[in-house]
């Protein structure tokens, strides 16, 4: 039935919504809807075209194209939708300065933010390989976008937490080894399992990029 394979995408969008990582692009799917719409429009053309079957039969063909156009509205406003969403969750991605999986086979923990992570069903994984050409192209020029934005405001971090600390010094734990962080208050070295008591400012994007977790 007609809008069957727009109402399957628009379900595989509202999962997305509540995914920390981007699926798989729904290809073959947004080409059959497409391949539908077009089907739709030839018969719209086709009924456009009956004008002298009678009053009565006028009268079907034009309720049944107003339901067609009905149909591929529908149709094109569930495509647009679901593009936008995934744009909206690369661009999420994007702000968070932290290279994508371009191998399926590499360790995705270099990826991944830390769970407690302020922002809930934020975008904090992300492949290339699930994304199609137009979204490859799309992140890389979002990302291009963002650094010559924030290179008029240098002393400002852009990409830290939108919302203001409750302590200025926080416990953390490292996840991961990472060498040596120069702070204001002295340098310590990222050992994993260690603990410190550290100003949330100084150690911020490493808990974005994984390697602390807030205590």
């Amino acid at each position: 039935m007609y809008g069957d394979l727009a109402n399957k995408l628009i379900l595989d969008a509202k999962r997305t919504t509540n995914l920390s990582a981007l699926p798989l692009y729904q290809g073959d799917l947004v080409k059959d809807i497409i391949k539908e719409i077009q089907d739709l429009n030839k018969d719209a053309e086709f009924l456009e075209e009956q004008t002298d079957d009678g009053d009565e039969q006028l009268k079907i063909n034009q309720c049944q194209l107003f339901v067609t156009h009905l149909s591929m509205r529908r149709n094109k406003r569930c495509l647009l939708a679901y593009e936008r969403l995934r744009a909206e969750k690369v661009a999420e991605f994007a702000w968070l300065n932290i290279d994508p999986i371009g191998d399926p086979n590499a360790t995705k923990s270099h990826t991944t933010i830390a769970d407690n992570y302020i922002y809930s069903n934020y975008t904090t994984q992300l492949s290339l390989d699930n994304l199609n050409h137009a979204e490859e192209e799309y992140f890389k020029a979002y990302q291009d976008l963002m650094l010559e934005y924030k290179s008029a405001f240098a002393d400002i971090d852009l990409s830290g937490d939108l919302e203001p600390p409750t302590n200025i010094f926080i416990d953390v734990r490292v996840l991961k080894d990472g060498g040596e962080v120069q702070t204001e208050y002295g340098s310590f070295n990222l050992i994993k399992d260690s603990q410190f008591y550290v100003r949330k400012s100084d150690v911020e994007r490493l808990i974005q990029q994984g390697y602390l977790e807030e205590l």
